[in-house]
Order: structure tokens, then sequence, then C-alpha cells
């Protein structure tokens, strides 16, 4: 039950004035503007979290605009192969664990609090059930991975002192080899546990990742939480915690959820936003939540204006967005091990190529079900979007046959996988923060423009890629928007003020140290070209 819709003219100074300098936009066809006192830009977590803050802070006035006809954004699902009955089983295209659950006595993420309150059903992850396989088919090499945790262990070390005494990042791939993990090109078996340490949680090589916030993030979920993970298993799919967060403050076909509604232009200012649809209409609002993904806002989906200002799109363009791929295959029988979680395999030539397969079909997941699915990330991940389903069945295939020589593996049933780089609701998967780019950077990432607010996985410095780091966010968002609307009578001054911005972020060497001293021997200002 929610409570009754508050009109613009309760909240005074803060109804909706149109924005200096306003330019309308070409439409399909003559629409409606609605007003509201907040529009939210997506359902998924985050914004379901930053409706629900609102709601709870009695602002009920507000309209939840999702690209999609179903609310949990990349917490999506779909129906795959079948049961012994012939009913389909439910898999998880996009998020799939519960990440650090919490320990007794300690915080609890949310996301597993929800998890409980909802009876989501998931499965402990267990990394130390992984086997090790080759192109001749199984080949223990798990003394690599002990080496590459022991080094993992002492690099976390010196991110840590990276990051208290401020110094210069590092790429995870150099913060690695410092600690001892130096992967030969050629030995493809140490670059399989390279992947397996790195990107199966990052989506980008170390090569592409900062040391110091790459394992910040995991630090800050496996510390403040703890370092168990739950798969999902549950019928119902992932979104079912993000539905029920929703049903605490949305009845049924409620008005304030808009559904298929594609934005396509968002006019911004001081006196508020209007955001605009193909279909022709729009929302003028006091305030706006964008919760679009850092890959939809990179690839220009929607305009601006004004343009964002420049410290906003370097900031955008600045962190990067990943590729992280499920694809499921069902077979008639299951012929991999059935006490064996993972499965690593380590190809001949190419990092990362089809390199971690998953039982599903065991006690916890999907006994009987016989599923696995494979897990490819970054440029490999984007091969197989390009790749017709056929063909990337055929290399799957390839590789089984060449981890099980001794079966006779048989054609799979059902096959599916995303294609996350061809949505244009979400442009990839989730976000990475590369070598060299700041906390400042991040937080101009996170800043609102006027009363434009962003929040997102992206957004958050602590939890990036994380589900609960998107639930945080749009808790914080509408914890602000709702101190600004309520006239900051709690007196909180974290929660009455635009996030801070950075319009000029400088580098480390001041032009003074472009000079011999430093081995900079010409000046960059000369050019013997006469044109």
């Amino acid at each position: 039950m929610f409570l009754g819709r508050l009109s613009l003219i309760a909240f005074g100074a803060w109804a909706v004035h149109p924005v200096v300098g306003y330019v309308s936009q070409p439409r399909d066809q003559e629409g409606t503007c609605q007003k509201t006192t907040v529009a939210i830009l997506g359902a998924g977590i985050s914004g379901i979290s930053a409706a629900q803050t609102l709601s709870k802070a009695s602002v009920d006035d507000f309209l939840i605009l999702e690209y999609r006809d179903r609310i949990g954004g990349r917490a999506w699902h779909e129906n795959f192969g079948q049961d012994e009955d012939g009913n389909p089983y439910v898999v998880e295209m996009g998020a799939n664990w519960v990440q650090g659950l919490g320990n007794p006595g300690g915080p609890e993420n949310p996301i597993w609090t929800l998890a409980k309150e909802f009876g989501l059903q998931t499965t402990y992850s267990n990394y130390s059930n992984v086997s090790t396989y080759n192109q001749d088919g199984y080949k223990d090499y798990s003394h690599l991975l002990d080496e590459c945790d022991e080094a993992y262990d002492i690099a976390n070390q010196a991110a840590g002192k990276i990051l208290v005494e401020n110094l210069q990042d590092q790429t995870a791939k150099a913060g690695m080899a410092l600690a001892g993990w130096k992967p030969k090109s050629h030995d493809m078996e140490a670059q399989a546990v390279d992947w397996w340490t790195w990107d199966f949680e990052a989506s980008f090589t170390p090569l592409e990742s900062s040391l110091v916030f790459g394992m910040a993030s995991d630090n800050l979920t496996s510390n403040q939480f703890s370092d168990h993970d739950n798969f999902v298993t549950d019928q119902r799919g992932f979104n079912t915690i993000i539905k029920g967060m929703a049903s605490k403050f949305l009845t049924d076909d409620d008005p304030r959820l808009l559904l298929n509604t594609k934005v396509t232009n968002i006019t911004y200012g001081p006196e508020g936003v209007t955001v605009y649809s193909s279909d022709g209409n729009c929302v003028q609002a006091a305030y706006a939540i964008c919760t679009f993904s850092l890959g939809v806002l990179q690839n220009d989906v929607v305009t601006f204006t004004p343009e964002l200002p420049e410290w906003k799109k370097t900031a955008i363009q600045m962190f990067t967005m990943g590729t992280y791929t499920k694809i499921f295959l069902q077979f008639n029988e299951t012929f991999w091990p059935t006490d064996t979680q993972y499965f690593l395999y380590a190809d001949p030539t190419t990092r990362g190529y089809y390199p971690l397969f998953q039982s599903l079909s065991m006690d916890g997941f999907h006994p009987g079900s016989n599923i696995i699915f494979v897990t490819v990330t970054d440029e490999l991940a984007q091969r197989a979007e390009r790749q017709s389903d056929e063909e990337t069945k055929q290399e799957i295939m390839e590789v089984l046959r060449k981890m099980f020589p001794d079966v006779d593996v048989p054609e799979p049933t059902a096959f599916l996988y995303p294609r996350w780089n061809t949505e244009p609701w979400s442009y990839g998967s989730y976000s990475n923060w590369p070598m060299g780019t700041t906390l400042e950077m991040h937080e101009n990432l996170r800043a609102n423009t006027d009363r434009l607010w962003f929040s997102g996985e992206a957004t958050s410095p602590s939890y990036f890629g994380f589900l609960h780091g998107a639930w945080f966010e749009g808790r914080d968002a509408g914890r602000r928007i709702a101190g600004l609307l309520n006239g900051c009578k709690e007196g909180n001054s974290t929660t009455c003020v635009p996030r801070k911005h950075y319009e000029v972020l400088h580098g480390t060497s001041p032009l003074a140290d472009y000079s011999s001293v430093n081995g900079w021997e010409v000046s960059s200002f000369y050019d013997s070209n006469d044109d």
C-alpha cells in the first residue's frame, strides 16, 4: 500500500517551471506531458531503490519510466530448455550471484536481506570446487591456482598501501607481477588461471583494470559483508526481489510505472527536468534520477539539452563498460562429473577462449537438468555476439570434446545466450574502473548536473559492478532528493546538498617537469613544419 500522491503544489518552490533556454524537441506524434515531482529513469534495482526511498520519505509523487516491458534491469532471466515434464527452466542472462552475504553480528548485504525476505532460492558457490583442463582433457594445474592466490594476497596489501599513501595507481597486471605472478604469454594454463582470478569477476583483463580500485571494490564487499557468494537458482528469477521491493509502494497496474517507455531526450536545468520519449509524450519534473547504464550513456542513446558539461562527458568516457556473457547448453545427458561446480579450460592459443564451464546439473542447482554454461568476457564475449548461434555452438562443442575426449559428447538439445552490446537499454553488462582513473573523476561520473541526478552500479565508488552497488546508489539519490524536497528538516548536510564535482582535474606532472632533468629533451611547442 502506498500513500496518496502528493500534489506538485504542495512543494511550493519545488514546482516545475519551464527550463530557461528550452527548445522543443521534434516528436513522432503529438503527445501529452505529465507533471510529477521526481522522474525516475529506469526500473532496475537502482531506480526501484530510489523510488522506495522517496516513498518512505512521503514523497509519493513520482513516475518511473522503463524502456522494457518489465522491471529488473540487468537482473534479467529467460526460459530455457525443459525438464522431464516439458516445463522450461529459468536461467539468468545477467546478474546471477548474491555476492558477499554477511557474517553473524556484522552488516548484511542488502541484496541478501531481500533474498531472505522474498524467499529467493540460492546455492553456495564453492570456488574451491574447480577442475582444470586443457586441449588434451583433464590436466591438474591446480598448483597455479594456489600460486596466483598467494600473489593476489600480496598485491592486495600493496593496493591498500597505494590508496592510503596516495601513491600512483598501477594496472592489476603490474600489481600482480610485482607480487610474483608473471604468467608467460605462451603458458596457456597460467593464462587460464589469470583469467579465473581477474577477468571472471571484472569482465576485463588485468591490463585494462585499476589495481587499487579493482582490489578495493572486491575487498569492500568481502570484508564489509563476507566472502561467501550464492548463485541464484530461483525459478521465479532474480528480479523477484526487485518486484518484491516495488510491491511495497506500487499497486498492480500502478499508473506511476510507465513500461515500454523509450526516453529520447532529457532537458534539464536549475528549475527542473523535462523527459521526452519516442511516443511523443513527455514528463516534467522538479528532479530526475537517471539510472541508465554506463553503456547507454557512452553510446549517446539519449540526447541531453543542454549538452552535458565537459567534466561529466569526460567522466562518462573515462570509465569502461564490460561484456560478461553466459552461454547455456542443455543436453540429453550429463556427461561431465556431477560432483564438480567449475571446469577451467586452458585453450592452446587464445586466452579466455570459452575458459570456464559451470554445471547446473547437480545438487543445489538444477539436478538432472543436464544444463551447463560457459562464461566469456570482454573481446571474446563481443566476438561471440557477432557470430551466429550455430557458429558459437560449434566452437563450444569442439572445446567440450577436447575436454572430455573419452566421452561421446552429444549435440545440445537447447542453446541460448544474450548479446549485451546490442541491447539498446544496456549496451554492455557492467562497469569497470580503468587504471589511472581517479576517485575525483568517478565523483564527476556520479555528480548531478543541476536537477538531473545519476544512479546505478557504475556510480558506486565502493561497489561498482555489483547489484548492491546499484541498490546503495539508488537509496542515496532518493534520500538526497527527498531531503531537498522536504526542506532539509533533518539537518543532515550530506543529504541536503548536490553531489560534489570537479570542473578541472589536473595530472601529476606540472609543465615545468617536462624538461631535460626528466629526460624530456625537446620543446613540446616547437614545430618545424611550415603548415
